[in-house]
């Protein structure tokens, strides 16, 4: 059963139902199949994150439509979690450990499987008390209240021991990649990242514009795995690409914190190539988040171009063989207002790629002159 709650004055970026929604493909991908959908909109939140009238409901509920699992569409305090698992008599989940589920399948990489562990045992840490109210049901008082205690303190203890190796391991990957962009940095070739929302088509574009292999599915975070190919562009000058993992609405401070190492790939671009599913519905809401993301690593005077993919879906009958430098503004309209290059692409079907090309070379040239003046203007304002 997935369960959304709407506070009074505090809407998302999406509505209710599209949240919900997403929450659906979520849950699906994590290999669950959802029976029922609970919303409710509230002045203020509980204890028990709901108002117990729809808590009521959730439990009559199941003689009717049984479940086994409760999944809440945002993150939800330990005593929260627990009073629902006690009224529910079910598995309660949030979003944020749902996502991190979903991580953990798809991380392949020894990188991303610490990256993902560091983020289970930080949500698990102020969790573990929930683990041991089995205890309560023997009986207050002497002989139950020592032991419950010390193996609580034990497990955390444990885990806190476990988030700081973690930590350090991850420390030495991210001294590793700084090596690494050093190189790079020291070869002069420029980078490119591909940032956006989740399932938007980056790694279909990875694929068009590098031939990379990189594995395509219509998931969410069919990636997490941090992937650079070389490409050549049309003023004869080679680029790194980077594809890293994508963005989705409430994506937790701690998932952000413990793909640090991922995610400082994007800060060390040259360019960005947002892309955008223009055939989603909510794609300016999509679109929205990845920039709240991208302002919170400081990222949004980096040089851009916004990427429309899948407008194959919107003109199907237009022909595969399209000539290099035809322009798609002939079947879709494209933003009016925007402060960076519009690029209408296929990634699917290969359309738009040169032209796409032709864009990536012009905006790197153009940061690198902005890269020489800014710092020829230090360098006079230091001899002054």
């Amino acid at each position: 059963m997935l369960v959304g709650v709407e506070v009074k004055g505090r809407r998302g970026v999406l509505s209710q139902e599209d949240s919900l929604e997403e929450l659906a493909q979520l849950a699906r991908t994590a290999g669950a199949r959802v029976v029922a959908v609970v919303a409710q909109h509230v002045a203020h939140l509980t204890s028990v994150y709901m108002g117990r009238g729809k808590l009521d409901e959730m439990v009559a509920s199941q003689a009717v439509t049984p479940y086994d699992v409760a999944i809440f569409d945002d993150e939800l305090t330990p005593v929260q979690q627990e009073n629902l698992e006690t009224a529910l008599n079910v598995k309660v989940i949030d979003r944020t450990a749902l996502i991190l589920d979903i991580f953990a399948r798809r991380a392949q990489t020894q990188e991303a499987r610490l990256q993902v562990e560091l983020a289970q045992h930080q949500y698990l840490l102020p969790r573990l008390a929930g683990q041991w109210s089995h205890l309560e049901r023997l009986g207050g008082g002497i002989g139950t209240r020592g032991p419950g205690e010390s193996q609580l303190e034990t497990d955390r203890r444990l885990v806190r021991k476990r988030i700081q190796r973690l930590t350090e391991r991850l420390d030495d990957v991210r001294m590793h990649r700084e090596h690494y962009r050093e190189r790079r940095r020291s070869q002069g070739v420029p980078v490119v990242s591909l940032v956006g929302y989740t399932n938007a088509g980056k790694s279909t574009l990875m694929n068009a514009l590098s031939r990379a292999d990189v594995l395509v599915e219509d998931k969410p975070f069919a990636t997490l795995d941090p992937v650079t190919r070389r490409i050549m562009l049309p003023n004869g000058g080679p680029a790194l690409l980077t594809d890293t993992v994508g963005f989705i609405q409430k994506l937790p401070h701690s998932v952000v914190a413990a793909f640090r190492a991922t995610l400082e790939e994007i800060g060390e671009a040259d360019l960005l190539l947002h892309v955008v599913d223009i055939t989603h519905k909510n794609a300016a809401e999509q679109a929205q988040v990845v920039d709240k993301i991208l302002a919170g690593m400081g990222l949004m005077d980096r040089s851009r171009i916004l990427v429309l993919n899948k407008v194959d879906v919107l003109a199907p009958d237009t022909p595969e063989g399209m000539e290099p430098g035809v322009a798609l503004e002939s079947l879709v309209e494209a933003p009016r207002e925007t402060r960076w290059p519009v690029a209408l692409v296929s990634a699917a079907k290969g359309w738009g790629l040169d032209r796409l090309r032709e864009m990536i070379a012009r905006e790197l040239e153009k940061a690198a002159k902005d890269s020489k003046a800014a710092v020829a203007g230090d360098s006079s304002l230091r001899s002054e």
